[in-house]
């Protein structure tokens, strides 16, 4: 697990965090910050950038398996967080003797749930050498490298010959492409004939109004906060799929549909007088950030350290009252099929 006099050693030089941090903003401009926006004509080093930086972060303050979920009663956020990837292992139909796909597979938490879930093999694939680095690491901790690979590249352009793969999924990570279309596309190319492909996906509700100034707030601060190119509708992820040759066999928002006790959010909204997931409510992130603020004046962590947790902070109270409002989920789930 990071600990925060190590945040951001392991990946950059004392001096580079502040160069990094400054590039990543630089390339968010448009209407929220002003200036020119490269999300999408940069959007590989601009997406390989935030996870750089924020990687030690959301370790520290989530854990290894770093998506949301919804919990039931009486559930436990671990839980909860493998009842999802159980969930989309299920839907995707992984059984011993496949072989599946991770498209951005971070530290590999979810993957290494899976495998084990299934027996099913998995190749993960990520933009960031860092988290490939301590993916590869926690797989042989684990015991598991016989049945995980781990590639590092863009997963808009994949090597991987067509037709590889029995299955492909991601786990919100494909709201980090600059095209939904392009991605799914790839997906398509590399799945078998009969496979499938499933996707927890970013996206704007139908409670989300363009017109409201507040709202068009939250979703620069999403975007800007979780490296982000751009938010989509359900809408359009259900298109793209059709668009590329997928036959959409389901799609739904399950932060509506699960009826959940805790919402996704309540991490990130509660007080954090509960001791689950401290690190990740305001009080948590309050108590890092000043953590933080005093490593970087002592010089234990490099220069711009600070700068990083401000913008998670951002994200974070973005994320939470977005939640709470209705006009986002990060959990539309998406099952598409290739067909024979």
């Amino acid at each position: 697990m990071a600990r925060p006099t190590g945040f951001l050693r392991g990946v950059f030089e004392d001096d580079d965090v502040a160069t990094a941090i400054q590039k990543y903003e630089s390339r968010y401009g448009g209407s929220a910050l002003g200036g020119e926006d490269l999300r999408k004509s940069e959007y590989g080093t601009f997406v390989k950038l935030y996870f750089d930086l924020v990687t030690d972060f959301y370790e520290y303050g989530w854990g290894r398996r770093q998506h949301f979920a919804t919990r039931a009663p009486n559930e436990s956020f671990a839980a909860s967080l493998a009842r999802h990837e159980h969930y989309l292992a299920y839907k995707l139909g992984l059984r011993q003797g496949m072989l599946a796909l991770d498209l951005g597979c971070g530290v590999g938490g979810p993957l290494r749930e899976i495998v084990r879930f299934t027996g099913a093999r998995v190749v993960g694939v990520d933009i960031s050498a860092y988290q490939l680095d301590l993916a590869r690491r926690y797989t042989e901790d684990a015991g598991l490298s016989h049945m995980a690979d781990y590639v590092e590249c863009d997963f808009m352009r994949m090597d991987f010959p067509d037709e590889s793969f029995d299955a492909v999924f991601s786990i919100e990570t494909t709201c980090c492409a600059p095209e939904k279309a392009a991605i799914f596309a790839e997906a398509f190319r590399v799945l078998k004939p009969g496979g499938r492909f499933g996707v927890y996906e970013y996206c704007l509700t139908d409670l989300f109004d363009p017109e409201d100034a507040h709202h068009q707030r939250l979703k620069g601060e999403l975007e800007l906060g979780g490296g982000l190119p751009e938010l989509v509708y359900p809408e359009d992820v259900d298109a793209a799929m059709g668009d590329v040759g997928f036959g959409l066999m389901e799609s739904g928002d399950l932060a509506v549909k699960d009826h959940p006790h805790v919402p996704w959010y309540q991490p990130l909204a509660g007080s954090g007088r509960s001791l689950t997931n401290f690190r990740a409510s305001k009080a948590g992130r309050a108590v890092t950030h000043s953590l933080v603020w005093t490593l970087e004046r002592l010089g234990i962590v490099p220069r711009g350290t600070l700068r990083v947790s401000s913008l998670l902070n951002m994200a974070a109270a973005a994320y939470a009252e977005a939640g709470q409002l209705g006009i986002f989920t990060p959990m539309y789930f998406a099952l598409g099929r290739k067909p024979e």
